[in-house]
């Protein structure tokens, strides 16, 4: 029982939004879906749920076209707000929640637990347009999980929320995943997606360009980084950068990751900085971040703007109020 995007192709006019797509997710697993903006992410989640149809292949979950799915399978955060403004919170996620067939004392009393569990239970009676926008993701998070989805699809979750309401969120995606849902999501927060993420999907253009378990993907790569720190030295010396075999280094608060090239040698640019009379406090081969990995695949940062003239209209969570 999987998710399965199988040589999905849609165009809008002259734009083409993906091109022979294709990618499994494992059932009770979190999955990151990842490109740059206008990459096809967002294309991909709505014909899932049915609200754009693919122009060939298809999308099946467990087996089944997601046409003929129940669509309670399906939770959905949109990256765009899909609240009433001007309508309760406890009222519309009772509401939302009875969309799916959950009676609404159930609903109620699950609501009010998840509001008191993401430290907003005094927002229950307040009106959506008066919580704060990452106050406001929650409220929509929470109403894209009420009736128990089977699969989680979510666009940018993290936007807005400061970083104790990520945590809060993150343990939410653990426990969710614990009890055996499948979570989907795209994010520009590469940090929170290696944190989270057993498998990723990479597409750039509508195209895969890679796809399977992180650590599988970091080991193919080829490539290889070094974490160093230098005593009584910081920032990271230039001179790093002319140490034969580094091709970028990229320094912090700590020290600095060195890029390697894919011939270099660790133990020759170990005795390099030493020939340089520094002291090493720290030394370590590392595998490259998801960062890197994605900027090596794409060429570019997942949040840097592509032209996009094609997008689909938006159907947010609830409505307009």
């Amino acid at each position: 029982m999987s998710l399965q995007v199988d040589q999905v192709t849609k165009r809008y006019g002259p734009t083409l939004a993906l091109d022979g797509l294709s990618f499994d997710v494992r059932p009770g697993e979190v999955f990151g879906f990842l490109g740059a903006n206008g990459a096809g992410k967002t294309t991909t989640m709505r014909i899932c749920l049915g609200i754009v149809r693919a122009d060939d292949g298809e999308i099946r979950w467990a087996g089944t076209p997601v046409g003929g799915l129940p669509r309670r399978t399906w939770g959905y955060l949109p990256e765009e707000r899909g609240l009433y403004p001007r309508l309760g919170v406890l009222d519309q996620l009772v509401y939302f929640a009875s969309l799916y067939g959950e009676k609404p004392a159930e609903a109620r009393r699950a609501a009010l637990g998840w509001l008191e569990r993401f430290q907003i239970p005094d927002y229950a009676n307040r009106r959506a347009e008066e919580l704060s926008k990452g106050n406001q993701q929650k409220v929509q998070f929470i109403a894209a999980i009420l009736h128990r989805p089977e699969v989680l699809l979510m666009d940018e979750p993290f936007t807005g929320l400061d970083p104790i309401n990520l945590v809060i969120l993150r343990e939410a995606f653990t426990e969710l995943r614990d009890q055996g849902r499948t979570l989907v999501f795209s994010t520009h927060q590469m940090e929170a997606a290696e944190a989270l993420c057993e498998s990723v999907a990479i597409i750039d253009r509508g195209r895969l360009v890679a796809g399977g378990r992180l650590r599988d993907l970091k080991r193919a790569s080829g490539r290889r980084w070094i974490r160093i720190a230098l005593e009584g030295i910081q920032p990271a010396p230039d001179w790093l950068g002319r140490v034969a075999g580094v091709e970028r280094v990229h320094p912090d608060a700590a020290g600095a990751e060195l890029e390697l090239l894919a011939d270099a040698d660790p133990a020759a640019i170990l005795n390099a900085v030493l020939a340089n009379g520094a002291t090493i406090s720290q030394f370590e081969v590392i595998e490259p971040s998801l960062e890197a990995l994605f900027i090596e695949l794409v060429g570019r940062p997942a949040d840097t703007d592509r032209v996009w003239t094609g997008a689909a209209p938006v159907v947010p969570v609830g409505g307009v109020g």
